[in-house]
């Protein structure tokens, strides 16, 4: 595929990634939400890995992961194979959280998608591996960045 047609492409997807942001729930920041949302998909981390993973510097990361804890999403606990090490893990309330969210989300895209001429619909939904492929690469660059391991087809 030509670089204009791959552009073209990532305009779209880029346009509604805008979408998705303007028409989503405004409790958290996107930082936190993207923080819950790997949390979701990788389970529990250290906040050094979450602050490469998530772009923040360390403290800031810290003061996120406080500020989550208080609202009851997220609890540090220490790592069973290293108790000197201490992790950060969704609560119960935080996994209800980011899934509610993810499907509020994908509720604004159902009802618009049903507005669409029935090929359009159809090439959207071949298109769906692709799509989801395109998050796990992004995933495993993250996760290469904070040294860890690849998802394995995790998303979220």
């Amino acid at each position: 595929m030509d670089t204009e047609s791959r552009i073209a492409i990532g305009e779209a997807l880029y346009g509604l990634v805008t979408l998705a942001v303007k028409s989503g729930p405004r409790q958290i920041s996107l930082t936190a939400a993207s923080t819950l949302s790997t949390l979701d998909r990788t389970g529990a981390r250290r906040l050094t890995d979450l602050a490469v993973i998530e772009g923040v510097s360390q403290p800031s990361m810290s003061v996120l992961v406080t500020g989550l804890e208080q609202s009851g999403l997220a609890e540090r606990r220490p790592d069973p194979a290293d108790k000197r090490v201490v992790l950060v893990a969704l609560t119960k309330t935080g996994a209800e959280y980011i899934r509610a969210r993810r499907r509020a989300g994908a509720g604004t895209f159902a009802d618009l998608i049903g507005k669409l001429p029935a090929d359009q619909a159809s090439a959207l939904l071949a298109a769906v591996p692709a799509m989801n492929r395109l998050r796990e690469l992004e995933s495993d660059q993250r996760a290469a960045a904070a040294g860890t391991q690849p998802t394995d087809g995790e998303s979220g």
